[in-house]
């Protein structure tokens, strides 16, 4: 277990007046600007959550208090934000977002000046801060200003575009895109129109009660939609979360398209331009390791939301990916779900392909992915994820290899699978499975579920009925 009390997977998240609170935002303001120093820029911007734009002035008026400036973007996605550090030359970002989690949540994500999220270390240095903030406030003649950048959006819109341009046009995509009502609304479609396809969008309109659906692309969230998408015939479904750092892909003949299936093609293409390293988040399975090792990479494992980490100690890696979010490092050092959804109409219609055909020699392998609500509040985290660790690594037999890196992973000969986590982000149980038959999938949901429940049960914690999606 990590340290930190404050910073999760994803910086700060969970419920508004609860977990996140306008002082809380405002002595993130203050400590970030004590941990930059000295004078300069900090970037501020959120989601459309409806609780966002007052976290964001707060956080805003804590960085002034700091006497740093706060460059203000108003609502942007989260790769906006991230963007918008280094294009300004500022210190550090700040992003109000919750990203894929329910309405009445909000978060705090913080930037490093090369719009690389912080570090875990940087994240504990800022809580250490935090204790003693009140030394940190400027003098009346030193507080900072507040700088409007609304501008930066459509600088991102402009630079993101001639980068994704195809080279050649051998195909014209027809191109589904659900932005959820979140930050996308007003970037992913004119963005691939700019760069040529046909697009038809829905639930582009920001709101931050997310009124169409869960801000979530999971498969059980996506799928309904199928039917109302199909009449359109389009080559490629696209959904984004509230704050558009993920991107889910559908297509009629596939349905959802597992994210590793993803990751093993920005993977392939990688590749096929040169060897080097592809960091991957311990919850990636099978494809990505057998497309990586027919085009002769390396695979290095990192944390779920810390593969940002993992290219401080690999500079050279090719990409960064973890289900639904990928990093390329020649874009840029932050997680990019507008650049996913680019790469992908690049990719179509430079190749001449539909989606259906450029995934046709990807791996595909069974798969579960389990959430487990915990109802009430876990005041013994540490005891439940000890005793599920442990409980895992004695009742789980057959395995070959054990991992602790971020929960428990469990692999087997068969080249199946099985990791249980507690979410960074809810409070939840995660639990990812992957097996060569679907037989073995639910073998492995039977005995995990089990485990889970027995834990539970043993210290008296409840829990709901679990979110189930596979295919």
């Amino acid at each position: 277990m990590r340290s930190s009390r404050l910073f999760g997977t994803a910086g700060v998240r969970g419920r508004y007046l609860e977990a996140v609170r306008p002082g809380l935002a405002y002595d993130v303001g203050v400590s970030v600007a004590a941990h930059v120093g000295s004078r300069g820029t900090i970037t501020i911007g959120h989601d459309v959550r409806t609780t966002s734009p007052l976290l964001a002035l707060s956080a805003g008026s804590g960085v002034m208090s700091g006497g740093v400036d706060a460059v203000f973007l108003g609502l942007v996605p989260t790769p906006v934000l991230a963007y918008s550090v280094p294009h300004t030359k500022s210190k550090a970002g700040i992003m109000i977002t919750a990203s894929h989690n329910p309405p009445p949540d909000n978060g705090i994500k913080i930037f490093q000046y090369n719009g690389m999220e912080y570090t875990e270390k940087m994240e504990e240095e800022l809580e250490q801060l935090m204790q003693v903030k009140s030394k940190f406030h400027a003098s009346w003649d030193q507080v900072g200003r507040l700088i409007d950048a609304k501008e930066m959006g459509e600088d991102y819109v402009d630079e993101i575009s001639n980068v994704l341009r195809p080279r050649n046009v051998k195909y014209v995509p027809r191109i589904y895109v659900d932005c959820s009502n979140g930050a996308a609304s007003n970037y992913t479609p004119r963005i691939l129109r700019i760069l040529g396809a046909k697009v038809f969008s829905a639930n582009c309109h920001p709101d931050g009660y997310f009124p169409a659906h869960e801000p979530e692309p999971r498969q059980d969230v996506l799928e309904p939609i199928l039917p109302v998408a199909s009449s359109l015939s389009p080559d490629v479904i696209m959904a984004h979360d509230g704050d558009a750092d993920r991107l889910a892909a559908l297509t009629n003949r596939k349905g959802f398209v597992k994210q590793d299936v993803l990751i093993a093609l920005y993977s392939k293409y990688k590749l096929m331009d040169g060897k080097g390293t592809i960091i991957i988040s311990v919850d990636v399975g099978n494809s990505v390791l057998d497309v990586v090792e027919k085009y002769g990479g390396r695979i290095v494992r990192s944390k779920l939301g810390k593969i940002h980490e993992k290219l401080l100690e690999h500079p050279g890696a090719l990409l960064a990916a973890e289900p639904w979010k990928l990093i390329d490092p020649k874009w840029g050092l932050w997680v990019d779900g507008i650049y996913q959804a680019s790469l992908l109409t690049k990719l179509m219609m430079e190749e001449g392909m539909n989606m259906d055909a450029l995934l046709s020699d990807i791996p595909t392998y069974p798969w579960a992915r389990l959430s487990v609500p915990v109802l009430g509040k876990l005041d013994e985290k540490e005891e439940f994820y000890e005793k599920l660790e442990e409980r895992l690594l004695s009742d789980m037999n057959g395995y070959e290899n054990a991992s602790t890196l971020d929960g428990v992973r469990l692999d087997f000969p068969d080249k199946s699978w099985v990791l249980v986590r507690l979410s960074g982000t809810e409070p939840k149980i995660r639990i990812y499975i992957e097996g060569l038959e679907m037989k073995k999938v639910e073998e492995l949901i039977e005995k995990a579920m089990a485990i889970v429940r027995g834990v539970a049960k043993e210290i008296q914690v409840e829990l709901g009925e679990a979110i189930v999606n596979k295919g």
